[in-house]
């Protein structure tokens, strides 16, 4: 019989041991707060940066290069040093709008009441049920992601003749992965006209390698009884419809699959926060509050990064808004909109108070060259600044003094081709 615990009461709860959950604990812990709860499904702390065995994290942060489990581990530190309470092996299967959380593990099942909620759960992958990509369903498809976790911490090898479906940042990694492991990474195919991974990834992980990469094109068909032999590579077209009639075949024994992540917003769903259609995360304000009093949310639940970094950063900025909310009871309200506008994909927050510095996080639609970005209110620029070059698969950061900003006015962010005179 399942045993069933009287409710707990925590000032903080947080849902997620990965970079973003760390990183918001130990600032918390930073500003005061001190009834902190961190809950981590996995074994151990650190989620997705255990398995990343590469370097190239804490650049930003650190002002050196870590691999995945150094970095989670100057965290990890953090949080020991701190004495702040873990819960491990514990899942979070349920989040109410009034902050009860619903926790079992093996001491039983669990109830939480928090007075706030960080929402740190980070995202799971596309797979090639997501994408419909049709065919056999023979073994040695796998996403990147597993495939990582089975080389690296599993020491299992996935294949010998490899294509990767997809440019993403995982899937890069794993081309030169399994190219040092032996393996023959035949191509990695993007259906954009562009790479979505990082430059930085694209350069080191494919030339230097030979590693070819194929833009507009896509796997049209699986071929494989028990196991795959191979697939049908088919071009994209202009309007970016697949065109299974040009496709070419290729053989290989696997196929890794880095198409997208996905937010992991079940809970923040059953909490009733408002989600954007574009991100898949929250709605949230400058203090990373979600449409919910109380429930914040920052890392890959939040919004897709392509550097951990941010992610760091952006759960140390919650701590603000977490200590204001518990000192009053609530935060200013959000009345100024903010609107993506020419070459912007989404920016985020979505709304502001003007009460808090504000750091705006965004996305261009397209690549290209120099370019400016300006924030502006009812035609007046309160902020513009010169990009070199920009590109979808980097988020930027700008920072927008709130003293600039008009109470009750949207704020508009575009990025205008070349550089805006004075």
């Amino acid at each position: 019989m399942t045993k069933r615990h009287m409710t707990d009461r925590k000032d903080c709860v947080i849902i997620g041991g990965g970079a973003a959950g760390l990183a918001a604990a130990a600032a918390c812990r930073e500003n005061g707060i001190e009834d902190i709860l961190l809950i981590e499904r996995g074994e151990v702390l650190g989620g997705i940066l255990n398995q990343c065995i590469h370097d190239g994290f804490g650049l930003h942060k650190f002002s050196e290069t870590l691999t995945g489990p150094e970095y989670a581990q100057r965290y990890i530190d953090m949080i020991t040093s701190r004495g702040i309470p873990v819960l491990l092996n514990s899942m979070v299967t349920g989040l109410s709008p009034d902050k009860v959380l619903t926790v079992i593990n093996r001491g039983g099942l669990h109830r939480i009441q928090a007075r706030s909620v960080i929402l740190a759960m980070g995202s799971r992958e596309r797979t090639r049920g997501a994408i419909g990509i049709p065919g056999s369903r023979g073994a040695g498809i796998f996403t990147a992601g597993v495939a990582q976790n089975l080389i690296n911490m599993k020491n299992f090898m996935t294949g010998r003749r490899v294509i990767i479906l997809g440019s993403g940042d995982i899937g890069l990694i794993m081309a030169r992965r399994l190219t040092l492991e032996g393996a023959k990474v035949l191509m990695v195919l993007e259906k954009l006209p562009y790479p979505s991974g990082l430059p930085r990834n694209i350069n080191q992980c494919l030339r230097d390698f030979d590693i070819p990469l194929h833009l507009r094109r896509t796997v049209s068909y699986i071929h494989g009884g028990g196991h795959l032999t191979g697939v049908d590579i088919a071009p994209i077209g202009d309007n970016g419809e697949i065109q299974p009639d040009r496709a070419e075949y290729m053989e290989c024994d696997s196929l890794l699959l880095s198409v997208g992540l996905i937010p992991e917003n079940e809970l923040s769903r059953q909490a009733g926060v408002q989600l954007d259609p574009v991100t898949g995360g929250a709605v949230v304000d400058e203090y990373g509050q979600t449409s919910v009093p109380g429930i914040f949310s920052c890392g890959n639940v939040l919004q897709i990064h392509d550097l951990v970094d941010n992610v760091s950063l952006e759960g140390e900025a919650l701590a603000l808004g977490v200590k204001r909310y518990l000192e009053a009871g609530k935060l200013a309200e959000p009345g100024i909109k903010v609107f993506p506008g020419q070459n912007i994909r989404y920016c985020l927050p979505q709304h502001l108070s003007g009460q808090a510095p504000a750091v705006i996080s965004f996305r261009p639609s397209v690549p290209g060259k120099l370019h400016t970005i300006i924030f502006s209110q009812n035609g007046k620029i309160l902020r513009k600044k010169s990009l070199l070059k920009i590109n979808p698969a980097e988020m930027e950061r700008i920072e927008l003094d709130s003293a600039l900003l008009e109470s009750g006015s949207p704020l508009q962010v575009e990025l205008v081709p070349g550089r805006l005179q004075s």
